[in-house]
């Protein structure tokens, strides 16, 4: 039985290693691009390392085509969205998981059932409605389908279940309100899950192209995303400097999920188990 064991565990960690190796590649491709000279990564075949590295491509970005501006811009966005979306959702999700109220459970119910309608369905009304405030062309206006969304009160309410009731009502005994309670009892209580919805809605706002797309009409208010699919159009046979573009758009999301991957993933485990 050893043998067969060990050769099961063999078989699976390899391939477990081409997994990786076919989605590393891409992207290690895409980092060795941004610093090959001009014309170099168009070469067939391809090279996988540059001839003479150069940093000339990131250069261009920052000082030709001024991508510190859209830099600048998915920050404040994506910063933005994940503050407003944590108080947000999580004062609705500690409202549904330990508040009684009239109608609690069917509002809670509506809003699950809102969930199997696709988001692409609801930017037309969104849209019209910003319109309506004056937000369109707006850095309020890209936030706004960030500020609470169904999932993060859902993923906070399931969290929330599992804080014990004689906690809270002993807080209320000794004449704490609800909201002395939510601040400093809940929030420290829930807090993996909260870093579990700040990475998710970070990764989503700072990634998201379709609606700054529809939403911005002015190119010194795009985000890198929006921003990078204007070059690819004007640059599409620079090749590097594409690449040089993506790494600087994927670098800052890489880096926070390495950060913050633990408490992610435990925020993810312990409210699947307590909720």
């Amino acid at each position: 039985m050893k043998p067969r064991r060990a050769l099961s565990s063999l078989a699976l960690h390899a391939v477990l290693a081409a997994g990786a190796a076919a989605t590393l590649t891409p992207l290690l491709w895409m980092v060795s691009a941004s610093f090959m000279s001009p014309g170099e990564s168009n070469s067939f075949p391809p090279r996988l390392l540059p001839q003479v590295p150069t940093l000339q491509n990131y250069v261009d970005l920052f000082t030709r085509l001024d991508l510190a501006r859209y830099f600048a811009n998915s920050s404040i966005v994506a910063v933005s969205a994940t503050l407003i979306s944590l108080l947000v959702n999580s004062m609705a999700g500690y409202a549904f998981a330990k508040l009684r109220f009239a109608g609690r459970e069917r509002v809670f119910q509506v809003l699950l059932a809102a969930l199997i309608i696709p988001a692409q369905v609801g930017m037309l009304p969104l849209f019209l409605l910003l319109k309506a405030l004056g937000l369109v062309n707006t850095m309020a206006g890209v936030v706004v389908p960030f500020m609470a969304g169904i999932f993060g009160i859902f993923m906070i309410r399931q969290y929330a279940l599992s804080i014990p009731e004689d906690l809270l009502d002993a807080a209320r005994v000794d004449g704490a309100g609800e909201y002395r309670i939510f601040w400093t009892i809940v929030l420290p209580v829930i807090r993996p899950i909260l870093v579990t919805l700040a990475v998710f809605t970070f990764l989503s706002a700072w990634n998201d192209f379709m609606w700054p797309l529809i939403v911005l009409s002015d190119d010194a208010k795009y985000t890198l995303p929006v921003a990078l699919a204007s070059l690819s159009g004007e640059h599409v046979q620079d090749t590097g400097l594409m690449m040089a573009g993506s790494v600087l758009t994927v670098l800052p999301v890489v880096v926070l999920f390495i950060a913050l991957q633990r408490a992610y993933i435990r925020g993810v485990m312990m409210g699947s188990v307590k909720g």
